[in-house]
């Protein structure tokens, strides 16, 4: 007897099995159809304290809202009429070829999210063809984390010690293979992070009496005219948020401008990444590479920074939600799925790489939806994602 048809316009998750299965793809293609499903399911399986970290910012949590109202403000110009039949999601991440412009961002204590925290990290990167930046507050360490899979790799340091101090991580970073080395710059004082705060959320990562800050907070333009002299590991500055400092750090020599603001986590009120991104991106002018994160959760997203001329986007949240989810193949699934959306927004606009993208393929508009951590995922309290273990 034939088997039955789908209803018309249905997409069975055997079939969504089997197409995923042809492109090389992970075991988890059948389970997760969409980005919410996985939010969703991290949601679900997250306890308080690691999800309110995970998607809590720092007092009114202004800054992190800025984030999405800055990208849900951009609209699309798309071009028609060009043939997209190939579409090319590749990019560089300094001089080496990837599989989209996209990093997993540094975030500490990703062992809230991960059995193996940074080294599952930097299997899911290595697996699906991205990099990594680790942050020097995640387990388990430079070393093992270096060794848990070939990725290509950037180091980024909070500063707890002197000069020696530092100069000691960069020796171990570049002996293990990293390829930049970071300093993150607008975390001179820990935030308060209120939902943390209210929870009782103890971060085994941050010092209970707030031992070494105070080498952060004496951080200066000193320090890193110092590195540039002593260390040939090109430089990364995260944190960057204005045209005055982007334009400080080139006087330096930096290879990097990172625009962050810590995803919302550190100042209050600040601007959002992707409003600062293009005048900064002017200011620059090539004489170094531009990178971004904040706020970044779909494919469009993406398109959105680099149409506005960042090399690089970074993502935090959006990683550790694929880790909570399912682990390293969550991670590769969500991975998988950003590329398919950042592949059909390229083929929509018209534009069969990122080479095509210009600022004239996006323009200003009024945002639809009020704007959240979360609220690039319109329908997740309506489709809660499969029901895994």
């Amino acid at each position: 007897m034939r088997a039955a048809r789908p209803p018309e316009g249905s997409f069975p998750l055997e079939e969504a099995a089997r197409s995923d299965d042809r492109r090389g793809r992970t075991s988890t293609s059948g389970q997760f159809l969409t980005l919410q499903e996985i939010v969703a399911t991290a949601r679900r399986k997250l306890p308080p304290g690691p999800w309110n970290y995970l998607i809590g910012a720092t007092e009114t949590e202004t800054t992190m809202r800025r984030n999405r109202q800055a990208l849900d403000s951009i609209a699309f110009r798309p071009r028609v009429l060009n043939d997209v039949s190939s579409v090319d999601t590749s990019a560089t991440f300094l001089g080496q070829k990837v599989r989209l412009p996209v990093m997993l961002a540094p975030v500490g204590g990703m062992e809230s999210f991960a059995e193996g925290a940074a080294a599952d990290a930097a299997r899911g990167a290595g697996q699906f063809g991205i990099p990594q930046m680790l942050s020097s507050v995640c387990r388990p360490g430079l070393e093992a984390t270096a060794a848990a899979a070939d990725t290509v790799r950037a180091f980024q340091l909070y500063v707890r010690g002197d000069d020696d101090w530092v100069d000691d991580w960069v020796h171990r970073a570049k002996a293990n293979g990293f390829t930049a080395f970071c300093m993150t710059v607008d975390s001179a004082f820990y935030s308060r992070r209120e939902r943390d705060l209210a929870g009782r959320f103890a971060k085994p990562w941050r010092p209970a009496d707030g031992r070494g800050m105070e080498f952060q907070a004496a951080l200066s333009w000193d320090d890193v005219k110092r590195y540039k002299a002593k260390h040939d590991l090109p430089l990364i500055l995260k944190g960057i948020a204005t045209v005055e400092d982007a334009e400080i750090a080139l006087s330096h020599g930096v290879e990097v401008i990172y625009v962050s603001n810590h995803g919302g986590r550190q100042l209050d009120h600040g601007l959002g990444s992707a409003a600062v991104l293009p005048e900064i991106v002017a200011a620059v002018d090539g004489r170094a590479e531009v990178w971004v994160d904040g706020g970044f959760m779909r494919g469009s997203d993406v398109v959105k920074a680099i149409a506005l001329g960042a090399r690089t986007v970074g993502i935090g949240r959006l990683a550790c939600l694929g880790l909570a989810a399912a682990g390293v193949p969550g991670l590769v699934r969500t991975l998988e799925l950003l590329e398919e959306e950042v592949r059909i927004c390229l083929g929509l606009l018209g534009v069969t790489s990122f080479a095509g993208l210009t600022p004239r393929h996006v323009t200003s508009a009024a945002p639809v939806y009020e704007t959240a951590v979360l609220s690039a995922f319109p329908l997740l309290d309506e489709f809660p994602g499969p029901d895994l273990p």
